[in-house]
């Protein structure tokens, strides 16, 4: 089967100085475009994340803090990212619940706001998990018959990436060939922010999923405790929670 696309599907992959969305900087970004016309083009940064690369990182995906001394710091490349991704749907290993929520925060502190939640996103690694629980390295090995040389590389493993979902098409009949539809087959969430503070409840109303608020309108809380704003701005919450947050409240206000 081949993909079906009507915007551009960009395939990409972070390395980053840890897992933590909040807190963690991005050291290594690669993107595959590949347009509705059949051209295709790729991308690669090292990047400066600002911090320390913790030697745990470093051992999985070998970038070192002398490799990116001298590279730019995200600010300095993001609006070139942001007029790439700009009008494309997102693919990616793990993308939904990790790639993504870290790269719009990275794009949200270099003040660079494009608007993620528009797009589709595919994740290649729910399929392979839906179809053939594995990790990356033996998804390409199984799709793709290869060995991975240089797993964790964002370059190898978007590339990888690209390849096992094409391979998955091809295997899998049942799987949908649209953007949209892989879109939703690969969705495990209905969250309402990247990091699923927020999520929608049966009638699509935004409820709290944390704290002692789960379950209630965010729009409700907001009214009947006016200090819990005030409390999610300043806390450890992501800047796209925090964006989500204040575009609810906005919007209250306003009716």
């Amino acid at each position: 089967m081949k993909l079906e696309l009507k915007n551009p599907l960009i395939f990409f992959d972070l390395e980053t100085t840890g897992i933590d969305i909040v807190n963690d900087r991005i050291v290594q970004i690669a993107y595959h475009k590949v347009y509705p016309n059949g051209k295709e083009e790729s991308k690669s940064f090292l990047i400066n994340p600002g911090i320390p690369i913790p030697p745990q990182a470093t051992a999985i995906h070998k970038i070192t803090n002398d490799d990116v001394a001298m590279a730019p710091l995200f600010k300095h490349v993001a609006n070139e990212i942001a007029r790439d991704f700009e009008g494309c749907d997102l693919a990616g290993y793990n993308s939904n619940r990790f790639d993504i929520p870290l790269l719009a925060e990275e794009l949200l502190r270099a003040e660079v706001d494009i608007d993620l939640s528009k797009r589709k996103f595919i994740d290649v690694q729910v399929v392979f998990h839906k179809k053939e629980p594995r990790n990356l390295s033996a998804a390409y090995q199984f799709y793709c018959d290869k060995e991975l040389t240089g797993a964790h590389d964002a370059t190898v493993d978007t590339m990888a990436t690209y390849e096992i979902l094409k391979a998955q098409l091809e295997l899998y009949q049942d799987l949908p060939t649209t953007v949209e539809g892989l879109s939703k087959y690969t969705t495990q969430t209905n969250n309402v922010d990247f990091a699923g503070r927020f999520i929608y409840d049966e009638n699509g109303h935004e409820i709290f999923n944390f704290g002692k608020y789960k379950g209630q309108k965010v729009s409700e809380v907001l009214t009947k405790d006016t200090g819990y704003f005030g409390w999610m701005l300043s806390g450890d919450f992501s800047l796209h929670t925090k964006k989500v947050l204040t575009n609810i409240k906005l919007r209250e206000m306003n009716k």
